[in-house]
């Protein structure tokens, strides 16, 4: 599968940060019940990866990815832990050669127009802009669609229940990532159902 698919799948993508192993199974339980199948775990704590097998290997209807990828070894490793594809905050050459030697689906991050310039001159038809709030927001990405026609974008930074829709109502938006669905305090208090009621409404 190409990276277009896993994005096109999923207008609305839970991004995740796991700090407790204990709690990356149920919480894939809860967002895949509500509807939210293709989650990105990011790497920002150290049990990141084993939350990845985790969730791999107890939730198979699951399509896990990694995200906050910024270092070339981080691909394989990802990989051996069973993420589907991998997601970064910006795109550099020694991560485009990595992300190529791994072969996993990439959905690197831009930021400005010449970002955007370099990554489509690479071939990357999927981008993700970040941080979309403070790159713009919705405004930035409707000024993009005029020089930039074929390029479609996941937005995640600052994307939220209250903005969601507005950027998905974008037609060079075809998927939004975020954790409004999944709030630190339900996932400290196991409060499995309201994550699952909170998937829901954000699939629906």
């Amino acid at each position: 599968m190409g990276i277009d698919e896993f994005i096109l799948a999923a207008p609305v993508m839970p991004v995740l940060v796991i700090h407790d192993l204990e709690h990356a199974v149920p919480l894939a339980q809860a967002l895949v019940s509500g509807g939210l199948k293709v989650l990105e775990v990011t790497l920002r704590t150290p049990v990141a990866l084993e939350a990845v097998a985790a969730i791999t290997d107890a939730l198979p209807d699951a399509v896990v990815g990694v995200g906050t990828l910024t270092r070339p070894e981080q691909f394989s490793l990802a990989a051996e832990a069973g993420a589907q594809f991998a997601v970064s905050p910006g795109l550099t050459q020694v991560m485009l050669n990595a992300s190529a030697e791994s072969g996993m689906p990439y959905l690197p991050g831009v930021f400005t127009p010449s970002e955007v310039m370099a990554a489509r001159d690479i071939g990357f038809n999927y981008l993700k802009l970040f941080p979309a709030q403070q790159a713009g927001g919705a405004g930035m990405l409707a000024a993009l669609a005029g020089p930039f026609p074929k390029l479609k974008f996941c937005p995640t930074g600052g994307v939220n229940a209250d903005n969601f829709r507005d950027y998905l109502a974008l037609p060079n938006v075809v998927s939004v990532g975020g954790h409004w669905m999944a709030p630190a305090e339900a996932i400290a208090a196991g409060d499995w159902d309201t994550i699952t009621r909170l998937a829901a409404e954000s699939a629906g």
